[in-house]
């Protein structure tokens, strides 16, 4: 065999061997891109002291943190007009824009569900752009009614109704008390029983339903694609917990930045597509320091592969 030939041949097998290399480099890069946390946000009730001290600039260390997406906190109906920090939808629009921020989500209040009030919080919602309306809460006192959560699935699916016209996706988000037995059901399966899965999705708080002892994937593994929305927040230690009362949830458990705590998150993730999960909302009730909270938050999120 000639020099050339085998110059030639040690050239084609050299080539060979790269580009077999530069192919599985590719399909491993995607591969890990399709295991990526994203996209992430960061509910704004986490940062709700700030803010109230110093709007412009809160929402600038939002975005400084590296979060692209909020979900909007501090919702009002008061005097018929609806405000979030005392900002009107457009002055918000306004404040989020100047800071490459958006804000698919929202949390209002089950009293502006009403008929009366809900067309408000449509018009506001088209404004800022939201591609979901969430229910957060259930007041205490309305719970201790006997067909709460039946009265409740009823009001969701109209508001859901109306939500899906205006193009918009309406959700709620669980606590704990959604898991403990009401004469022998769980709330949170009478609100997936009776709710219509394509009017009322849920934004499962990963913490709050551990808390509870509860286990997310077999909600996963039981409604498929229900959960476009998840909140992300930690905690160092299983709380005890109670129906309501003086357990006021943030206030006394033990919350931790995302990572730090006990919860399993790549477990959860993994299961992300069955879930259906479309954002990753972090959130702290009662953080000592917020901004290096969800700062610390993000950075884990923003490096963990499942």
């Amino acid at each position: 065999m000639s020099m050339q030939a085998m110059n030639r041949r040690t050239f084609l097998e050299t080539a060979s061997t790269v580009a077999a290399a530069s192919l599985l480099t590719s399909k491993l890069g995607w591969a890990a891109d399709d295991h990526k946390v994203a996209p992430i946000g960061v509910q704004l009730y986490t940062v709700r002291d700030a803010i109230a001290k110093d709007f412009d600039g809160s929402i600038a260390k939002v975005a400084a943190a590296g979060y692209k997406n909020v979900e909007l906190a501090g919702f009002s109906l008061d005097g018929g007009k609806v405000t979030y920090f005392g900002k009107t939808p457009m002055e918000l629009k306004a404040a989020l824009d100047k800071n490459g921020l958006a804000a698919p989500s929202t949390h209002v209040t089950y009293a502006s569900l009403s008929p009366e009030n809900f067309p408000k919080v449509l018009e506001a919602s088209k404004v800022l752009g939201h591609k979901y309306i969430v229910c957060p809460w259930i007041e205490e006192d309305f719970r201790s009614k006997s067909d709460v959560w039946q009265i409740v699935s009823g009001t969701f699916n109209k508001a859901g109704a109306e939500s899906k016209k205006a193009g918009i996706q309406f959700a709620y988000h669980n606590h704990w008390f959604e898991f403990l037995p009401v004469n022998g059901q769980l709330p949170y399966d009478i609100l997936l029983k009776m709710c219509d899965a394509n009017l009322v999705k849920m934004e499962m708080d990963l913490c709050w339903i551990t808390a509870a002892g509860a286990d997310p994937i077999k909600y996963f593994n039981a409604n498929p694609g229900r959960f476009p929305l998840v909140h992300v927040k930690d905690l160092k230690a299983l709380p005890k917990i109670t129906p309501g009362g003086p357990q006021n949830f943030g206030d006394t458990v033990d919350l931790t930045e995302v990572g730090s705590g006990l919860i399993d998150w790549k477990k959860l993730f993994s299961q992300a597509g069955k879930a259906g999960i479309k954002l990753y909302i972090v959130e702290h009730d009662h953080p000592k320091d917020p901004f290096a909270s969800i700062t610390t938050s993000y950075q884990y999120l923003e490096k963990l592969r499942y």
